[in-house]
């Protein structure tokens, strides 16, 4: 079989196939063809049969690539702008982003308003030694907490001394002091956590004013764990309150059993009395 033969049954091979492998076996077919066969030397006027070789296996890759290949990349193609149509109007409608968008704009203002009235001076003692104590307390510092046992002595007062008070009174006082303590630096935790949150939340805010669609669910996610944060600190503030309410009880309980003590002294005292006076 002579060469243009069997380069017209590869070249046949290759339109009957429906992927791209005996496409790229034409396309070097074609190259080899240019460099195997012989060349002449030809009259000005003389047709070269290898043009015509070279012309029909050109045109066969042609065929082949518009063929085996356009049509698959033409049908990829239609379907990625389906998808980004689809994601577009369906799963993430520009309309809605910017309705959203628009939303966070307008509860910027509120927001920075509430922030502001959120952090009012409130501070109300008048008297020096109260003024630094309540100072401490409005510091939202957490560093500061170390400062609260001596002012708050300066306040207060210290545990009386054995022989100003019976012992039992005197281990209620210094529970009592010891729990007041523990809430106020608890209290001044929780502001300094309020500030953190506050701030997150601000920073989200931000990031969605700018986000794209896609990292919608990111944000999401940090939102909810900051949740999760700002409900974990709750549970710690309201854990306080109780252990502030449990001391009181524990003080009203105290007075009761202190009153029965009395009682039982007096009663013991007046029968004494009765005896001797019976005597």
């Amino acid at each position: 079989m002579s060469l243009l033969a069997k380069l017209n049954a590869f070249l046949k091979r290759g339109r009957e196939a429906s992927g791209t492998k005996y496409l790229a076996l034409a396309a070097v077919a074609g190259i080899l063809v240019l460099v195997l066969l012989p060349t002449q030397a030809n009259g000005q006027f003389s047709l070269d049969p290898c043009c015509a070789i070279i012309s029909a296996g050109l045109q066969s890759i042609s065929g082949l690539l518009k063929s085996v290949v356009a049509k698959p990349l033409s049908e990829i193609q239609q379907l990625q702008q389906q998808s980004v149509s689809f994601e577009q109007q369906i799963v993430y409608p520009t309309s809605s982003i910017n309705n959203a968008r628009n939303l966070l704009n307008q509860l910027q203002s509120p927001l920075r308003q509430m922030t502001q009235v959120y952090r009012l001076p409130v501070n109300s003692a008048t008297l020096p030694t109260p003024q630094r104590l309540e100072q401490i307390l409005l510091s939202r510092n957490p560093q500061a907490t170390a400062q609260i046992g001596q002012n708050y002595l300066a306040v207060y007062g210290s545990v009386m001394s054995p022989k100003d008070a019976p012992q039992p009174v005197r281990d209620m006082v210094d529970a009592t002091d010891a729990e007041a303590q523990a809430a106020l630096k608890k209290a001044i935790q929780i502001d300094a956590l309020a500030d953190l949150e506050l701030s997150a939340a601000d920073q989200i805010n931000q990031q969605i004013q700018n986000a794209s669609p896609g990292s919608a669910p990111i944000l999401e996610a940090q939102a909810a764990a900051w949740n999760v944060r700002a409900n974990a600190y709750t549970q710690s503030a309201m854990a306080e309150l109780m252990r502030v309410r449990a001391i009181d009880l524990a003080n009203t309980n105290a007075v009761v059993k202190a009153g029965a003590g009395d009682t039982n002294n007096l009663r013991n005292a007046a029968g004494q009395i009765l005896g001797r006076t019976a005597r």
